[in-house]
């Protein structure tokens, strides 16, 4: 979504005017749900996605003449058994897309372009909010945590409630008719230990939209120039780690030192807190005698249990490259339960 944005802007400030596609809605087997959404040019390239096929091809048609006629406006798309065949599914589905006229006159639009970069920026929940009660005349804004509404009337508390929710929804509010989906899930993925596995999981993790820290004791093994996707590298005491960061709630951990002890120590002091996933890597016997310390320790059971390990999915990964792929296979549905989009 923030290469969306960034593209969107590039493209008004050429001078060029733009569509931006929004799936506001969706039943059946679609192949992306609300809130995929895809910009197009007047040439009619495109970035971006709504998943591809009949209703992507048929959209870039449909807002290429948006863009001739400088009109924004919605349409639904009822997939029938050809077009669910040209998609690879079994079952057909029912798709409402809004075309989303940019003229890039449009200074207020391109601010909110602005803003939208600087809620990626700050780690806190944010979402998108498009007021479509009059589809050709839309207004969009944001919502965050620290600062509230930007570009948008700020609503009721009843209506605030509605909107903000942990997946896209598309609602009408006396005469007014929303659309809103979030922006960015607050959370960062905090890395224990430098090594080869490391080194393969950042990059991955970073492609999909995950925010990751870099914690090591060994300076070569903890630097931005060996992590050039990562948002920040610590080189410190695994033993003193709250010294240099705080996990909270929404934040993901994943435990891979170059050895036992520093796994168990780290382990041992991430546990008093309360972060959405901890994995740790090793063997099912590794792992079993950690445990045995940690419970020594005074740790719960149960709270031992709660980690994910070994870490990753189960799909008999071995190598450094094919582990990362277990573990953000993992994080992908940790995040889809918290944003609401397992169905």
């Amino acid at each position: 979504m923030r290469q969306l944005f960034h593209e969107v802007l590039s493209t008004l400030l050429r001078g060029e005017d733009a569509v931006l596609v929004t799936i506001i809605a969706s039943s059946g087997s679609t192949p992306r749900g609300s809130g995929s959404h895809m910009l197009v040019r007047k040439d009619g390239t495109t970035a971006g996605t709504i998943g591809g096929g009949a209703v992507e091809f048929k959209s870039v048609e449909r807002a290429l003449k948006a863009m001739e006629d400088k009109l924004s406006y919605t349409h639904g798309f009822v997939l029938g058994k050809e077009q669910v065949a040209d998609l690879g599914m079994i079952c057909g589905g029912d798709v409402v897309v809004y075309f989303q006229y940019l003229d890039h006159k449009n200074l207020e639009f391109q601010n909110l372009c602005r803003e939208i970069e600087k809620a990626f920026e700050r780690d806190e929940n944010s979402w998108l909010i498009m007021d479509i009660t009059d589809e050709t005349a839309w207004g969009m804004g944001l919502y965050n945590e620290s600062s509230g509404f930007w570009g948008i009337e700020e609503p009721d508390e009843a209506l605030k409630a509605e909107l903000l929710q942990n997946k896209s929804v598309q609602l009408s509010f006396g005469i007014h008719k929303y659309y809103s989906e979030p922006l960015v899930s607050a959370g960062r993925v905090y890395i224990f230990g430098g090594g080869h596995v490391a080194q393969e999981i950042v990059p991955v993790l970073t492609h999909i939209g995950f925010r990751c820290v870099v914690f090591d004791d060994r300076a070569e093994f903890s630097s931005q120039t060996l992590f050039p996707a990562a948002e920040q590298t610590i080189t410190g005491d695994f033993e003193r780690i709250f010294d240099y960061l705080e996990i909270r709630e929404c934040d993901y951990v994943c435990i891979m030192t170059r050895g036992h002890q520093s796994d168990y120590v780290v382990q041992r002091q991430i546990l008093t807190r309360n972060a959405c996933y901890v994995g740790v890597i090793g063997s099912r016997k590794k792992l079993a005698s950690i445990k045995e310390k940690l419970m020594a320790d005074g740790i719960a059971g149960d709270i031992i249990d709660s980690c994910h390990s070994p870490i990753g999915l189960e799909i008999y990964a071995e190598t450094p490259a094919e582990i990362a792929i277990s573990v953000a296979g993992e994080l992908i549905s940790i995040r889809a339960g918290r944003e609401g989009r397992r169905r």
